[in-house]
C-alpha cells in the first residue's frame, strides 16, 4: 500500500478555507483550479467528511471544515515561525510581518518608522490590519499588534512605544463661540459630545476624570456616535461637538489651534501606544527587527 503524506492537501485546504475561493486559493498557491479541487477532495476523502459546500456563487466550510481550520491555523503559524526562525540563521531577518494597528497608531507609529524600516530590513515585508477592534492575535495569523497600554490583555507581552498619553476634552473656537465652554465635566451634559462605540464590545466609552485624586465617568455620548479616533477629530475640527481624546492623537489640531482644550485641570494620563504579542513569538527575528528599529526611531524622533 502506497504510503500517504499526512500533509497532503492541508495547503490547499487553508488556502481556499482563508480565501473563500477555489480560484483564488489556486492563484495564491500558482496552480489550476483543478489541482486544487483534486487535492480538496482528496483529503476530504481522508477524512471521510465534505469540508466545504460548494455552490455556483460561494465556497463556505463546513462544520468538520471550520473545526479542521481552527485546529490547524496556529499550527501553520507555528511552522511559519519555525522556517523563519531557520531561515535567519542565513543572516538577516526575512519573511512576512503581519501586524494590526489602531487608525491612531498610523500617523503616531507607522507613518515614521515604516520607510527606514524597509530600507534597514528588505526582506521583511509588513502586513497592516488598521482595525480598532480588539483582535486575538493567536486565531488569526497575525505577528503583533499595537495598542494603548491598559487595554492589552496580561498574558502578552507589551513594549512601550510612545509616551504616556494625556486624555482631553476638545471642541473648536467656532463651536465654543456658539455653545459657550463648560466648567465642570457635570456640564458635558449640556453639550454636544461625539461618542467613541467600541468595535468589539459595542459599548460607548464612558468619558474618564478625576476630581481631588477620585476618578469618575461621565456618560457625554449625547452627540454622533463613531467607532472611529480620527473620525471623531474631523467631526470636532467641523464644529460638530466636543470629543474626548489623548494629546498625542490630536498633537496636529492642539498645535494649529483648530481644537481647543477645556476642562484640564479635569483630565487624566494613561499608557501610550504599545507594540504587544504571545509570549512565543518574541524569539522571531522579523519582529525583534521591528521592535529595536521603531523604539530607535521614536526615541529618536523624541529627543
Amino acid at each position: 500500500m502506497a504510503r500517504i503524506d499526512m500533509f497532503t492537501g492541508l495547503t490547499d485546504f487553508m488556502a481556499v478555507a482563508e480565501l473563500g475561493s477555489f480560484r483564488a486559493a489556486a492563484a495564491q498557491l500558482r496552480v489550476t483550479p483543478g489541482a486544487v479541487s483534486q487535492a480538496v477532495k482528496a483529503l476530504e476523502a481522508r477524512v471521510g467528511l465534505p469540508l466545504f459546500l460548494r455552490t455556483t456563487r460561494s465556497v463556505a466550510l463546513t462544520e468538520a471544515g471550520k473545526q479542521l481550520q481552527g485546529r490547524l491555523r496556529p499550527a501553520a503559524g507555528e511552522i511559519g515561525d519555525t522556517l523563519n526562525e531557520v531561515g535567519a540563521l542565513r543572516g538577516r531577518p526575512a519573511g512576512l510581518l503581519r501586524l494590526s494597528v489602531p487608525r491612531i497608531a498610523v500617523d503616531l507609529v507607522l507613518v515614521p518608522v515604516l520607510p527606514g524600516f524597509k530600507v534597514a530590513f528588505p526582506d521583511i515585508k509588513v502586513e497592516i490590519d488598521v482595525n480598532d477592534a480588539s483582535v486575538d492575535l493567536p486565531s488569526t495569523g497575525l505577528d503583533a499588534g499595537i495598542r494603548i497600554g491598559h487595554w492589552i490583555e496580561r498574558d502578552m507581552i507589551a513594549v512601550r512605544l510612545t509616551p504616556s498619553f494625556r486624555w482631553c476634552v476638545l471642541g473648536s473656537a467656532d463651536y465654543f463661540q456658539r455653545h459657550g465652554k463648560p466648567r465642570s465635566p457635570e456640564q458635558l451634559m449640556h453639550h454636544q459630545c461625539i461618542g467613541y462605540r467600541f468595535p468589539t464590545a459595542k459599548t460607548v466609552y464612558r468619558w474618564q476624570f478625576q476630581r481631588n485624586g477620585r476618578s469618575f465617568s461621565v456618560d457625554a455620548a449625547s452627540g454622533p456616535i463613531v467607532n472611529d479616533h480620527l473620525a471623531m477629530i474631523a467631526l470636532a475640527k467641523a464644529s460638530t461637538g466636543l470629543v474626548y481624546t489623548a494629546d498625542l492623537v490630536a498633537g496636529r489640531e492642539l498645535e494649529e489651534g483648530s481644537l481647543q482644550p477645556v476642562l484640564q485641570s479635569f483630565c487624566m494620563s494613561t499608557r501610550g501606544l504599545h507594540l504587544y504579542f504571545p509570549r512565543r513569538s518574541q524569539t522571531q527575528p522579523k519582529l525583534r527587527a521591528f521592535i529595536d528599529f521603531a523604539r530607535q526611531v521614536l526615541h529618536a524622533k523624541r529627543a
